[in-house]
C-alpha cells in the first residue's frame, strides 16, 4: 500500500472496531452459564486503585485484533482488562471489539477458564500450523505482551497464574492465596461463596490487604445490614431511655409515696397532740 508523506494515520486506512465487530456468524451459540457468571464476578470485583472507572476497560467474550499486518485476526478471551484507556471507544460509544491498532494499550490481564476442547491451547500446548494465525498462548506472551495470563480450570478448581518476564510466561507459586498481582494493584485468588445464587469455589479479585472486594449485591447487602443493625441500636437506645424514664417514675412516685407518708405521719402527731392538749396534758412532756 502506498504511504504518504507524513505517514497517515492508522484510522483512515486501516479496518475500525465498526469493520472488525465481535459477532462471528460461524460461532455455535452463546458461552455456557459458567462463562457467564465467573467473568461477571471478575467484573464486578475488578477495581485497581490507581484508575478511576472510565479509565477502565473491561471485557467477555469480545475479539482482540492484535496483528496491524493481518487485521482480520483475533483472539477472543474468555475475560480481559485494561488499564489507562477510556472506558468507551473514543469516549462516546460502547466496542464491538478491541482494536489494538486503533486504541494503542494492549490488556493489563487476561484470563481464559479452560474447557475441554480449549485446554491445550489456552496452556500454549499447541503449535502454530503453517500459514495460519499464532496460538493464543503466542499472541498473549510474545505479541502483546500482556503482563498477567491467568487459567481457571472450575472442573478441577485449579488455578495458575503466569507473569510477563522479559517476554516469557512464568507461572507463580500460589502456596499463598489470595496472591498479589503489583503491577493491578490488587490481589487474586479462589473463594467459597455464593453468587448468584450459585455456591461453589469462584474465581475473584482482592485488595493488596487481602480483602476480597465487594461486589455491587454485597455492598447493597452490606449497607442494608448496617442499617438495620443502626436502627437495631436506635431502637436498644429507645428501650434504654424507656427504661430510665420508667425508673425515673418510679423513684418519683416512691418520693411522693414517702412524701404522703410522712405527710400523714405529721398529721396524726398533730391530731394526738391536740386531743392531749384537751385533755390537759402538755404533748411536750416526757
Amino acid at each position: 500500500m502506498y504511504q504518504t508523506d507524513p505517514p497517515r494515520p492508522p484510522k483512515e486506512y486501516l479496518p475500525t472496531m465498526y469493520d472488525l465487530p465481535s459477532e462471528d456468524p460461524e460461532e455455535p451459540g452463546l458461552p455456557d452459564e459458567f462463562h457467564d457468571l465467573q467473568p461477571q464476578l471478575l467484573r464486578e470485583t475488578f477495581c485497581p486503585p490507581s484508575y478511576p472507572p472510565d479509565q477502565i476497560f473491561v471485557a467477555t467474550d469480545l475479539n482482540l485484533y492484535y496483528d496491524v499486518h493481518h487485521p482480520q485476526w483475533y483472539k477472543r478471551p474468555d475475560w480481559f482488562a485494561v488499564l489507562g484507556v477510556s472506558r468507551l471507544y473514543e469516549q462516546r460509544d460502547l466496542r464491538l471489539s478491541y482494536v489494538i491498532w486503533q486504541e494503542g494499550i494492549a490488556p493489563s490481564v487476561v484470563v481464559e477458564l479452560l474447557s475441554p476442547g480449549t485446554e491445550k491451547e489456552d496452556l500454549g500446548q499447541t503449535l502454530r500450523e503453517v500459514n495460519q494465525p499464532p496460538t493464543k498462548w503466542e499472541v498473549y506472551e510474545r505479541i502483546l505482551r500482556i503482563p498477567y495470563y491467568i487459567v481457571f480450570d472450575r472442573y478441577t478448581n485449579r488455578l495458575r497464574i503466569f507473569q510477563n518476564i522479559a517476554g516469557r510466561y512464568q507461572e507463580l507459586d500460589l502456596t499463598e492465596s489470595p496472591i498479589v498481582l503489583p503491577e493491578l494493584e490488587l490481589s487474586l485468588g479462589l473463594w467459597q461463596g455464593s453468587y448468584e445464587g450459585i455456591e461453589r469455589l469462584w474465581l475473584r479479585w482482592y485488595s493488596v490487604a487481602g480483602d476480597w472486594i465487594a461486589t455491587p449485591a454485597e455492598l447493597a447487602e452490606q449497607e442494608s445490614q448496617q442499617k438495620q443493625l443502626a436502627q437495631q441500636q436506635i431502637e436498644q437506645e429507645r428501650q434504654r431511655a424507656e427504661m430510665e424514664r420508667q425508673r425515673a417514675e418510679q423513684e418519683r412516685q416512691r418520693a411522693e409515696q414517702e412524701h404522703q407518708r410522712a405527710e400523714q405521719e405529721r398529721q396524726r402527731a398533730e391530731q394526738l397532740a391536740a386531743r392531749l392538749r384537751a385533755l390537759g396534758i402538755d404533748p411536750d412532756l416526757p
